[in-house]
């Protein structure tokens, strides 16, 4: 087995040396494997919930930050191509443009508790710059849209790019797509959890 960068930094070796781009680059490459798209094996003994993208009679929210708004238009286009591909009216959809990443939480909280959606998409892009500011901003963003989630107990999906520059966030301008297929996955999820717990009553 090739020698990685985590096993160098265990060595006696100054930090300067083992701080080499080609092992950075495959620590990031391995992060990446770790992270792709796959599914699980699930034996056939056991009780399966699992929520699918599909139609909903529900409404449907997207908030989208306007800051970086070349690349966020984007992100909303690739939302609603996926919203017509799974065939759902857009008539049952609600857009909130809100200024920035920042303030993607609070209008989630906001649009969550209203009980009027199903679920809520969160489509943002935050460019890292030579300040701290990227860190606060898209650490907030996270824990802020994850906290909207777990107060209202609807789903709110987490579509914000955070890149290291303008061409990594245009190569995933897909995450639109992927956001708004989470959201419904976790929506259906809910309404199946729903339906159990009422038939078991």
């Amino acid at each position: 087995m090739s020698e990685t960068w985590a096993d160098r930094r265990n060595d006696d070796q100054p930090e300067q040396d083992v701080r080499e781009e080609p092992q950075l680059e495959a620590v990031s490459e391995a992060v990446r494997e770790q992270h792709a798209a796959g599914d699980i094996d699930i034996p056939n003994d056991v009780d399966v919930l699992e929520g699918e993208a599909g139609p909903t009679r529900r409404q449907l929210a997207i908030v989208v930050a306007k800051f970086n708004g070349e690349i966020t238009t984007k992100l909303l286009a690739s939302a609603l191509d996926a919203i017509d591909e799974i065939g759902i009216d857009r008539d049952r959809l609600t857009v909130v443009p809100v200024p920035g990443a920042f303030e993607l939480p609070l209008a989630a909280m906001a649009l969550a508790k209203t009980r009027r959606y199903g679920c809520v998409v969160a489509l943002g892009c935050v460019i890292r710059g030579e300040t701290p500011h990227f860190e606060y901003v898209a650490g907030e963003a996270a824990s802020g849209l994850q906290l909207a989630a777990l107060e209202t107990g609807i789903p709110v999906a987490f579509g914000v790019l955070t890149v290291e520059n303008a061409s990594q966030a245009e190569e995933r301008v897909g995450k639109g797509a992927e956001a708004v297929r989470t959201a419904l996955e976790m929506a259906d999820l809910f309404q199946q959890l729903r339906q159990t717990a009422a038939a078991q009553a």
